[in-house]
């Protein structure tokens, strides 16, 4: 029989569905199930308005089988089947999709409320040839008594001629490639590759997904020797856990899914199940790690959720679904709203997507909001693993999303070495206090150690503890909280005095000016100016910052790899004008006052955690005053 060619579609149009739109080889296993998948939710659909159809879900099922010999492999289906007239309708012409027309022509039915049809392009059954150089498609349609073959090589066209089958359905037989330039054909010849692309793909596909696997097993007969045993089996779950009632689920059901699903060897801290509908309906089954995964502060880190439509794999991570601050999310999102590229493969920019994102994003923010109030222990353990991602997140994007985050992010204070909320400081406040109080440095035990902070705990006040870089960035994007503003302690503007204290000091700044300029010139441009304070309690000296920028601003800049553009924090030398070193000070020759100068000066800067220019200066200078 003659040839016949794809209608309406040049050799140029088929090279680009098999080498362009599909970028992973393996989906042709994916595509195929599902249109077999369609075939029999058709049998079924019509099953249910017809009597004389016999379709027991029961035995229907889709078929795998592999010849090695022969290098073929088969997928076969019980479904509704095809004429002739529609092999050439459906394969003959390219991007028909016959299940997109079957699911327009009964879309009133309320019958079809119960059955997914899966494809929508038509052009998922040509993704066969690219692992295939023959395709034979045997088919036989329901009623009808005749069976028919079609066939292709590719581009150069195809055949339909009579055939013979004694049931209805859909048997595809793809001729496999020899391998060969570097590509292995020949894992879609090995039963267990096949299984776990079906197991990765098509694993909740609704009908049994059956396959003959041949195991080793122990000769009975024969001690150490062993025996081929065959057997039919299952490859597919059907049934999403994600589907059922989450009160038919167990802890440990969700627990083991995570963990098989995810390759995770501890339990997740948070599971959120939800179905979502309305503007967009899908379910979403999110899991929250106990642990940061081994790669997470990698730069080959990919965040991401599963997403699926219709039980059937799209994408294994789209990115799109989660905000970054959520990065370290895991879990899926099934919906048949999705409006999906040609291929399947890649999710196109559109409303139905941002409407997922959003929900999604919202019921993670709820449900972290519930564990803080309701479980305060596992919250510190997940803010302990990923609180930096929130704080990164409030300050990411000019604090777009810092509404959302400011009440799930926590700090240690110098009132105990809990955490607390930003909710929970300001609800404590004394009735005299105006601002938010924080200090920045390495550890708590380093910054309860800063000389600003005796002062301020001195007036009753609670002083938040910065200790991961982001903290700062993130309070400064943030401005202020429930009308406070934030207060670096480490600031020469901190304000702690009654106006008889301001103006006692000032007074005293005015008096040793001369000393204090001397003190300036020796440090020359280390430091903007050094003055008297009377906010370091028992302590002598600190270092605080003037201007926007801080201490701790500056040490993370400086980190960077631009070195923050050479942006510095501009230092202030402040010495306690009731401790005795403020006496010494003023009796001190001009050799002394330098040295004095230098070694508190080094002081102050080692107590800030800022680094010594010379310690070796220092060193001697002490112990030549000794």
């Amino acid at each position: 029989m003659a040839k016949k060619q794809f209608k309406a579609e040049s050799k140029k149009l088929l090279d680009m569905m098999i080498n362009s739109i599909y970028t992973n080889k393996d989906i042709f296993i994916r595509e195929l199930i599902s249109n077999a998948s369609d075939a029999t939710d058709k049998l079924y659909f019509k099953s249910l308005t017809d009597s004389t159809i016999n379709a027991d879900k029961d035995n229907l099922k889709i078929k795998i089988d592999i010849d090695k010999d022969a290098r073929t492999l088969t997928i076969s289906d019980n479904g509704i089947g095809m004429t002739a007239k529609e092999l050439e309708s459906n394969l003959g012409t390219i991007a028909k999709s016959d299940s997109m027309a079957f699911k327009k022509d009964n879309a009133e039915d309320k019958n079809l409320d119960d059955i997914e049809v899966i494809g929508q392009f038509g052009v998922g059954f040509y993704s066969s040839f690219m692992v295939a150089d023959k395709v034979e498609v045997l088919s036989k349609a329901l009623g009808s008594d005749e069976a028919n073959l079609w066939v292709s090589e590719g581009v150069d066209g195809y055949t339909v001629t009579p055939a013979e089958k004694e049931t209805n359905g859909t048997v595809i037989t793809l001729h496999i490639k020899e391998s060969k330039d570097g590509e292995d054909y020949d894992q879609y010849l090995d039963q267990y590759g096949i299984q776990s692309l079906v197991k990765k793909y098509s694993d909740y596909i609704r009908y049994p997904i059956v396959m003959e696997m041949s195991h080793q097993v122990p000769d009975p007969e024969k001690e150490g020797e062993y025996i081929t045993e065959v057997s039919e089996e299952t490859l597919n779950s059907m049934v999403p856990l994600w589907r059922k009632s989450k009160n038919e689920i167990k802890p440990e059901e969700y627990n083991e899914f995570y963990k098989q699903k995810f390759y995770d060897y501890n339990d997740p801290l948070l599971v959120i199940h939800s179905k979502t509908e309305g503007t967009a309906t899908f379910n979403s089954l999110i899991f929250i790690p106990s642990q940061a995964p081994m790669d997470f502060y990698s730069k080959d880190y990919e965040k991401g959720l599963q997403l699926y439509s219709n039980g059937v794999l799209i994408m294994d991570k789209c990115a799109d679904l989660l905000p970054d601050y959520f990065s370290f999310a895991k879990g899926l999102v099934d919906s048949a709203d999705l409006s999906l590229n040609i291929s399947r493969e890649v999710l196109q920019k559109d409303r139905q997507l941002k409407i997922i994102s959003k929900a999604i994003d919202k019921k993670i923010k709820s449900e972290l909001a519930k564990l803080l109030k309701n479980d305060r222990e596992k919250y510190a353990k997940f803010f302990d693993t990923f609180g930096v991602q929130l704080k990164w997140g409030v300050y990411a994007d000019y604090g777009m999303y810092k509404d959302g985050l400011k009440d799930l992010i926590m700090f240690k204070s110098s009132q105990s070495n809990e955490y607390v909320t930003l909710k929970e400081y300001t609800e404590r406040m004394a009735d005299s206090q105006d601002k938010i109080y924080y200090a920045c440095g390495s550890s708590v035990d380093q910054i309860a150690m800063l000389p600003q902070c005796e002062a301020v705990k001195t007036k009753g006040y609670e002083v938040l503890y910065f200790t991961d870089d982001v903290d700062e960035f993130a309070i400064q994007m943030l401005s202020e909280y429930d009308g406070k503003t934030f207060a670096n302690i480490c600031k020469d503007d901190l304000d702690l005095s009654t106006d008889a204290e301001k103006e006692a000091l000032s007074k005293k700044n005015e008096e040793n000016k001369d000393l204090l300029d001397k003190m300036k010139n020796i440090l020359g441009d280390e430091v903007k100016a050094v003055k008297l304070t009377d906010k370091l309690g028992s302590h002598p000296v600190c270092i605080s910052a003037d201007g926007y920028v801080s201490l701790e601003m500056a040490k993370v800049l400086s980190q960077m790899p631009n070195g923050g553009n050479g942006i510095k924090a501009d230092l202030v030398l402040e010495i306690n004008s009731e401790h005795p070193i403020a006496k010494k000070l003023a009796e001190a020759d001009d050799e002394m006052l330098a040295k004095y100068t230098k070694i508190l000066y080094a002081q102050a800067k080692l107590i800030a955690g800022l680094d010594i220019d010379n310690p070796t200066e220092l060193t001697d200078s002490i112990v030549d005053l000794m």
